[in-house]
């Protein structure tokens, strides 16, 4: 075994396996952004009831898998679960202490599906980023008033 193998095979046993997009398994509770079918916001999720959308593409992916984010309470999760347990699909809490994701929400197979619309009501989510949460200043609508 070469150096570079070995020390790869250590800091493997060290740290767990390297992990392909970890930002997007973050953001899609630990699956892929090609494998999903559906995901919900946190606040779709928390909406009364199940989107009727999402048991239709429970009942048309049986062999999918439910992520549900463990960040919301649990009673808007459970009808979800309800839902889910009703065609025999999977479901795993995921609750990340670090990172709080958007989605409250996933469906998605274990393989790539590249679905182009994912999103319930086939908008994408806004993220909200350090640049677009700044306040504005006082004076910042004043150059609209004067042309500027």
């Amino acid at each position: 075994m070469s150096d570079s193998k070995l020390d790869d095979y250590l800091q493997q046993g060290i740290h767990g396996a390297k992990q392909t997009k970890p930002d997007e398994r973050r953001r899609f509770l630990t699956t892929l952004r090609e494998r999903v079918v559906i995901a919900l916001t946190q606040g779709e999720v928390m909406r009364k009831g199940v989107e009727p959308e999402v048991e239709q593409l429970m009942d048309e992916n049986r062999e999918a898998h439910l992520f549900l984010n463990g960040n919301i309470s649990y009673p808007y999760l459970s009808e979800y679960i309800k839902a889910a347990e009703k065609r025999g699909i999977e479901f795993t809490i995921v609750t990340n202490k670090d990172y709080d994701s958007e989605l409250g929400l996933v469906l998605a197979h274990d393989h790539a599906i590249d679905k182009e619309e994912i999103y319930l009501g086939k908008k994408k989510p806004v993220i909200q980023t350090a640049q677009a949460s700044k306040k504005k200043g006082f004076f910042s609508g004043f150059g609209k008033l004067f042309g500027k």
